[in-house]
């Protein structure tokens, strides 16, 4: 990947059924929205009489209706990525507002009503002055209050939950050891993974970062890690989903990713035991990568030991037949005297048959000393002490 490429390459493929606004359906409704607008600040131009003031009933209408209209399309244009939670959270908090705000201007009408205000006309002008900015405050508030509070709303409103939850399978969050290592890569090929890969866009970040650095093995690492991003994405039955999260400039990246996975409750996959040993010290679950490896490691590796039973003999002659704990047949030399006895045994071949898999093996003993085990299996001497003269 060249070093000038941006960090955008790296996208997310829409989901299945999923399909992205166009940019000129967005443009039409803006359009058609202004002119709606400018068509409704008309009408008080088109029922005003001849003596008509023109600040008044042209103008004035018109410069207010333009300025919102630029205000809402800004805000929308900035605003690219929407969340339905805060829309949600947003439109419930103004509903409350209002009926909080209708509830104090009925009990501001009683009191006016109390102190005989209703009769004063430049009390009603304060009185109602007083009711919208009352309204317009508790709608304010609402809105602060739902935003900042949306992940406990269900503790005050039962079953309402504004932040996105976890339902299934417990997506899998990669960091950035993952994906340089690049085993999740096999490991989605096989058809085993059947839970959706969540990247933050930190995690890419970082990778972009390591890419661009002027040190060549870190440099070869970003580039290897954002790679395996791509093949992740482009592999197929995989769901990638690169998370959009905003995070402080300063922040740690393992701190982060910890933090996101205990509030959604995802999974962390990585190669770093210290990033697996701080995440189940905060309650998150972390997922190695080399403890897998070391699980799914097949035990008859040729030069690997292992122990085993001679349960009979085999076919030629001197030679014992053992078993694996998943039933492999193991052949061994020089073991038809030791029916019965666990000993060790070296691998030293093992085939593919149409019946199955096939290994053979050598008692260990039989093999040449290696350093360790001269090392351990020195001759115990017997004789007397050093004699002095």
């Amino acid at each position: 990947m060249p070093e000038n490429e941006s960090i955008h390459a790296v996208h997310t493929p829409p989901e299945a059924g999923e399909r992205k606004t166009p940019p000129f359906m967005l443009t039409a409704l803006r359009i058609l929205y202004a002119g709606l607008m400018v068509a409704a600040a008309s009408i008080p131009v088109i029922n005003s009489g001849p003596g008509s003031d023109p600040l008044i009933d042209f103008i004035m209408p018109i410069s207010a209706t333009l300025a919102v209209v630029v205000i809402v399309v800004l805000l929308d244009i900035r605003t690219p990525q929407k969340r339905i939670s805060n829309v949600v959270g947003v439109y419930m908090a103004i509903v409350a507002g209002l009926f909080a705000s209708l509830a104090v201007g009925v009990l501001i009408d009683l009191i006016a009503e109390a102190w005989e205000l209703t009769d004063d006309e430049d009390a009603l002008k304060y009185l109602t002055l007083l009711k919208l900015a009352v309204g317009l405050t508790l709608c304010y508030v609402a809105i602060s209050v739902v935003l900042s509070t949306r992940d406990s709303i269900r503790l005050v409103i039962p079953y309402v939950e504004f932040s996105r939850q976890v339902r299934g399978v417990r997506p899998m969050l990669l960091d950035t050891s993952s994906l340089i290592d690049g085993r999740m890569n096999t490991f989605t090929q096989t058809g085993f993974l059947d839970a959706p890969l969540i990247v933050p866009q930190f995690v890419v970040n970082e990778l972009h970062t390591l890419s661009d650095s002027s040190d060549r093995t870190k440099r070869e690492r970003g580039r290897r890690g954002l790679a395996n991003l791509l093949m992740l994405q482009d592999a197929q039955g995989v769901k990638v989903d690169i998370e959009q999260s905003e995070v402080p400039p300063s922040a740690e990246v393992d701190g982060l990713l910890v933090d996101l996975a205990v509030e959604k409750n995802l999974r962390i996959i990585t190669s770093d035991s210290n990033l697996a040993h701080v995440a189940e010290i905060r309650g998150a679950v972390a997922l190695n990568l080399h403890d897998l490896g070391g699980v799914l490691r097949d035990p008859a590796i040729p030069g690997e030991t292992v122990t085993i039973e001679v349960a009979r003999e085999g076919e030629a002659r001197e030679q014992g037949v053992g078993y694996l704990p998943d039933g492999t047949m193991v052949v061994i030399e020089e073991a038809a005297n030791r029916i019965g006895q666990t000993i060790e045994v070296v691998i030293t071949n093992a085939v593919q048959t149409s019946a199955g898999r096939l290994v053979f093996a050598k008692p260990a003993l039989n093999q040449p000393n290696t350093l360790s085990h001269a090392a351990t299996h020195q001759p115990r001497h017997t004789g007397g002490g050093p004699q002095s003269e």
